[in-house]
């Protein structure tokens, strides 16, 4: 078990892919760090050594700013958005889309609702 920013690694994930799961370390910068300390990247991650595993460790945490203080510097930067009443903060604040195409993808908030105008004319009911 390989614990690396307070974070459990899988053991048996490549450590390329098992390095993903520190918030704030996606795919391409478990690239750049496994090329800079040396690690083959398709090393299970129950088989590295403590060698390997402090350079890892030293490299991520020297470099990047990760898991709790990154978590905090999103949310103060959402906090900021909401308490200068932004068009982004506000869209926080309901839980809405901030980007892109709202109309659309603001369906996954309201429900799924899909309202479609008709003709506009009412059905007759024939007795």
């Amino acid at each position: 078990m390989v614990r690396i920013a307070g974070v459990v690694i899988p053991d048996y994930k490549n450590i390329e892919i098992a390095l993903t799961y520190i918030y704030g370390v996606g795919l391409t910068r478990s690239q750049k760090v496994l090329a800079i300390t040396g690690v083959d990247p398709y090393k299970k991650a129950k088989n590295l050594d403590e060698k390997e595993i402090s350079l890892l460790k030293e490299c991520i945490e020297k470099n990047y700013k990760i898991e709790g203080d990154l978590r905090r510097e999103v949310a103060n930067n959402i906090k900021r958005l909401k308490d200068i009443n932004s068009y982004r903060g506000s869209r926080h604040t309901k839980k809405l889309p901030i980007k892109g195409r709202t109309k659309t993808n603001s369906r996954t908030i309201r429900g799924n609702v899909v309202r479609t105008m008709g003709s506009g004319r009412r059905k007759v009911e024939k007795t």
